[in-house]
């Protein structure tokens, strides 16, 4: 009996012992908190034109999605730009 208790202590703690380094948590990097954020933010981007929310309605009586409507709503911008 003493043997086992032994062995599994000596197991138990080789697995410690291996296991930790693998556990080990690194610290994640710090947040920037610049003042230049990425003109991707939702409040930085250009307000849409009219040309650009009718192209858009276009898209949607049509049920385009995805590449189609990103193809659709180009050349719709491009047609309404060359009328001016």
């Amino acid at each position: 009996m003493k043997i086992s208790s032994r062995m599994a202590a000596a197991v138990l703690t080789s697995f410690v012992l291996l296991a930790s380094p693998a556990l080990a948590q690194t610290s994640a990097p710090a947040a920037k908190s610049d003042s230049t954020a990425p003109a991707s933010d939702k409040k930085m981007q250009k307000p849409r034109t009219a040309q650009s929310m009718e192209c858009s309605k276009e898209a949607d009586a049509k049920g385009l999605h995805g590449k189609e409507r990103k193809k659709f709503r180009s050349e719709c911008k491009k047609a309404g730009a060359e009328k001016k």
